[in-house]
């Protein structure tokens, strides 16, 4: 089953220094029926003005994976890290136990990123930390893991059993993606026109797959996303 929810039914916030789109469930919105998709629980769009930034606040018990897609933003933690995350990083937060940080614009122009939450295999973790950096390029017609729960030094590592994935595809061009029925995929298009098992996708629209084996993912037009797979256990939210 794929199921389409287009741009315009993603759930909006407009705090002036951020604005955000919370794709599930999130701070004071509510939806009994939008809390996860399978071990995927927040994915949130967010831009930050500069200058501006979220103060010092807590997480436990969650794997926080930050993509950056254009700006930059500092960030400081509880245990120790103060870095910058920019356009083309990938950060990971193993929140475990618990920690805290904050995150502020530091830079000269709004930073755009994507903030991930996938819940862990295992409670009780030592909270970590993990950063990385891709060039663009390598994810052009192919599909680049960014993020796994695998034991890899090429990617960012995460204590669950996911991966995550960006892809950039030239007009015309495809890739077909395997998994199984143990598996839940979240498919969301930074930009473009993507074409899913024939399904249309446009920018800012999402993709929550679940019972397909075979996931055929073509440009109609130029096209720029990001890919989570994740088991697909009940329970979770």
């Amino acid at each position: 089953m794929i199921k389409i929810i287009k741009a315009d039914q993603r759930h909006y916030s407009d705090f002036g220094w951020l604005k955000t789109y919370w794709l599930f469930s999130f701070a004071d919105y509510n939806d009994p029926a939008n809390i996860n998709h399978g071990a995927l629980r927040v994915f949130n769009d967010d831009i930050v003005e500069r200058g501006a930034g979220f103060p010092s606040h807590p997480h436990h018990e969650m794997e926080i994976v930050t993509v950056v897609l254009s700006g930059e933003i500092a960030h400081e933690d509880s245990m120790g890290n103060k870095t910058i995350i920019k356009a083309g990083d990938v950060q990971r937060m193993s929140a475990g136990t618990g920690l805290t940080h904050s995150e502020h614009n530091q830079g000269d122009k709004p930073v755009h990123f994507y903030q991930i939450w996938i819940f862990p295999d295992r409670k009780g973790l030592k909270p970590s930390y993990g950063q990385m950096s891709f060039e663009p390029s390598k994810w052009r017609n192919r599909l680049l893991q960014i993020a796994s729960g695998q034991d890899s030094d090429d990617v960012v590592s995460i204590n669950t059993d996911a991966s995550i994935y960006k892809g950039a595809l030239e007009s015309g061009k495809k890739i077909e993606y395997i998994t199984d029925d143990s598996r839940m995929v979240f498919i969301y298009v930074t930009d473009g026109e993507l074409r899913i098992n024939g399904e249309i996708l446009n920018k800012s629209d999402q993709a929550r797959i679940s019972g397909e084996t075979e996931i055929l993912l073509e440009a109609s037009k130029s096209a720029d996303f990001i890919l989570i797979d994740v088991l697909a256990r009940e329970g979770w939210g």
